[in-house]
């Protein structure tokens, strides 16, 4: 049996207090090593935990040694990404950085593994995600000058992409003051060749966008009648009646609230006279018990 550590055996090496030292994840590394007849002493150290240990060792599985970026302090997300580089004969030393996590360090990674430029991305300053859909645009061949920009955040970076790829006029959402779930409503508007125009505002919040889009997609002209002052509520009671093809001229007004509007749609539904109830001034609930009164007497 190899002898290591004072001509210990593994057996009695196991009963060491320098070996008990190591928590029993530790030990169960030490203990692999030894019996593939590997150098653990590149690992087994206390200031290491299990997961650095892990990396190192399945390093030195594949004759790699990747105990001096260890002993740099490299955690072990880090340590993953330089090994997996070593692995397929990468220039490590290109993110082999104390100032890139290990998210970053592998999209470094996957961009090298690609032949991509990844010095356009390899900046610190941008995280993981922003990387990344640099790293798609590079990959895919698209003009990333639009959006590799550090004032967007990587998903905004997605939508713009995402934009490129679909051949539409990205110029006219990417911009950073549009969050990225108002540029998807844009985005999607364009694919569908709307008059984002109409929506194309960062004033108005993303659901905003998104029910003048379906009025847009309906052929409802909602434009007349809505404002950033509307609540997405009150803009589905305007779409509503436009769909209903009513006189929503009546009841598209902000100082409606949507259950006044609502009230005041289902009276024009009807046929009712809507003007005996439409005023800001009454409630919503008493809107109701006269439109369901007048609704009861037209019956009769």
């Amino acid at each position: 049996m190899r002898k290591i550590y004072n001509n210990l055996s593994i057996e009695n090496l196991t009963k060491t207090e320098w070996f008990n030292q190591f928590d029993e994840d530790q030990k169960e590394l030490i203990t692999i090593g030894l019996g593939k007849n590997l150098d653990v002493s590149k690992y087994a150290k206390i200031e290491y935990n299990w997961e650095q240990m892990k990396e190192i060792l399945w390093g030195l599985e594949e004759n790699l040694d990747i105990s001096n970026y260890a002993k740099k302090g490299f955690d072990s997300d880090q340590l993953e990404q330089i090994r997996l580089g070593l692995e397929n004969s990468l220039d490590v030393s290109i993110y082999a950085k104390k100032e890139f996590n290990g998210y970053q360090m592998d999209q470094i990674r996957l961009g090298l593994e690609n032949n991509l430029d990844v010095f356009i991305y390899a900046i610190p300053e941008y995280n993981w995600k922003q990387m990344l859909e640099i790293r798609k645009g590079l990959a895919e061949d698209l003009d990333i000058s639009l959006y590799n920009k550090i004032e967007y955040d990587g998903y905004q970076m997605g939508e713009i992409r995402i934009g490129l790829k679909e051949n539409l006029n990205v110029s006219i959402y990417a911009k950073p003051e549009f969050d990225e779930y108002q540029m998807k409503e844009i985005r999607l508007g364009l694919k569908d060749n709307l008059d984002v125009s109409i929506y194309a505002n960062p004033e108005y919040n993303d659901s905003q966008m998104q029910q003048i889009r379906f009025c847009l997609e309906k052929k409802l002209n909602i434009s007349t009648y809505v404002n950033p002052n509307f609540t997405v509520s009150q803009i589905k009671q305007i779409r509503y009646g436009l769909k209903q093809k009513l006189n929503v001229s009546i009841y598209a007004k902000s100082e409606l609230d949507h259950l006044q509007m609502e009230e005041i749609r289902l009276g024009l539904k009807n046929n009712l006279d809507v003007s005996l109830y439409a005023n800001s001034e009454i409630p919503w609930q008493e809107m109701q018990e006269i439109r369901l009164k007048l609704q009861k007497e037209s019956t009769l």
